[in-house]
């Protein structure tokens, strides 16, 4: 990797700003509480480095969509409260309708060396996801260095990442160098065989991953929504299942540009079907050439689980990306836990891509099984489409 990392600037007595990833799901049932707070542990490594270096902290994130204006119901308050029961006195929450104004600049101020603060939530300030350089400024006046550590924000160009790196000198923290430095060798220098899983609902989400993966992977197994739309393309009847019937000939070009580069394309080869998705559904397993016309395929069967962890057992490098079925409800989870089961007995380095896969290995309880989790779902995907992700690219190169 060659963007300087926080290790490669002299923060002591510094003033850093540090963009994390502190956009964490919050409790439906008790308001502001944190339901997960894996985004916020994944930052500590960084936060607690520049801390011991004597730098003055200045952490800043975005939760949510307030679509540009203070909203109490998006406020990082919750974590605010969170980081105040690891740091205690060495934390201040710095809360601003504005993010900055006169007030937070003299909170920032006041900062000890290996202290702290949070601003409020960027995105109170339309000018964030616009890049506006004006926002920006107004930003990066706070501090003498900037840190990105939001790998999960990092493909999309803001204010608070883009904006604020073309203003100071800047580096990654050790969450983003963890992030393309694993991905990146396994794209890079795979050890093979290598084995990427791909699922989700539609081919157009993943087109991108195939085509760059088509080069690099020996198998590419293939579940989830976006599978019908290849067997449909071959002939076969999908029934009610999912189908995207404009990238039917797209799915067979991509076919066809597998065999020619030596890639095998596994599809299922049996599928639980149901009448509906809901919970309690009546469901069965049948063969691929048995779909009946009036059901819709909602999860790999148990033979396709069963090749597909064949194929896991097998590979020495595994990239995952996207659940194999709707394995938010129990009776088409089978599929997807399956899969995460067999990453977590191999042996291979196994890379999960975040959103829908990571959140499936959290409910599975195998994170710790897993090489390495990914923490940004939209991040990672782009990240495997062989895209630069701004967000890093405006970090200085060693």
């Amino acid at each position: 990797m060659n963007k300087k990392t926080v290790k490669d600037i002299d923060v002591k007595g510094k003033k850093v700003l540090v963009r994390v990833d502190f956009n964490v799901p919050l409790s439906k049932e008790n308001k502001g509480e944190i339901a997960d707070d894996s985004r916020i542990k994944a930052a500590i490594p960084t936060i607690d480095y520049l801390l011991d270096q004597g730098s003055k902290v200045i952490l800043m994130s975005h939760l949510g969509r307030p679509k540009g204006e203070a909203n109490p119901e998006f406020s990082l308050k919750p974590v605010a409260e969170y980081l105040a029961n690891i740091y205690a006195d060495k934390f201040h929450f710095l809360p601003s309708d504005t993010v900055v104004d006169e007030e937070v600049k003299a909170g920032v101020e006041k900062l000890e060396d290996g202290e702290l603060a949070l601003l409020e939530n960027t995105r109170y300030v339309a000018g964030e996801t616009k890049n506006d350089p004006e926002f920006a400024k107004e930003l990066a006046s706070l501090a003498d260095l900037y840190v990105n550590d939001a790998f999960g924000t990092s493909h999309r160009a803001h204010a608070s990442n883009v904006g604020v790196a073309s203003i100071l000198p800047s580096a990654v923290g050790f969450l983003i160098e963890k992030e393309i430095s694993l991905m990146g060798k396994a794209l890079e220098a795979p050890e093979h065989p290598f084995v990427s899983i791909l699922g989700g609902a539609k081919v157009s989400d993943k087109i991108g991953v195939i085509e760059n993966l088509i080069t690099k992977v020996d198998t590419i197994l293939i579940g989830g929504g976006m599978a019908y739309t290849f067997l449909k393309a071959q002939g076969k009847e999908i029934g009610k299942s999912l189908l995207e019937e404009d990238k039917m000939d797209l799915s067979l070009s991509l076919i066809e540009k597998a065999k020619e580069n030596g890639v095998e394309i596994l599809l299922p080869v049996d599928v639980v079907v149901a009448d509906e998705i809901k919970d309690g559904a009546e469901t069965e397993i049948v063969d691929i050439d048995s779909i009946p016309a009036d059901k819709e395929a909602l999860d790999i069967g148990e033979k396709t689980a069963e090749l597909f962890a064949s194929k896991i057992k097998e590979a020495k490098t595994v990239v995952w990306n996207g659940p194999m079925g709707v394995f938010e409800i129990k009776e088409f989870a089978n599929g997807t836990n399956q899969v995460a089961e067999a990453l977590a007995q191999s042996d291979a380095v196994t890379i999960v891509g975040g959103g829908d896969s990571a959140l499936a290995i959290e409910n599975a309880g195998l994170k710790d099984k897993i090489t390495h989790v990914s923490t940004g779902g939209g991040a990672s995907l782009e990240f495997l489409e062989g895209k630069d992700l701004p967000g890093i690219a405006a970090i200085e190169d060693k």
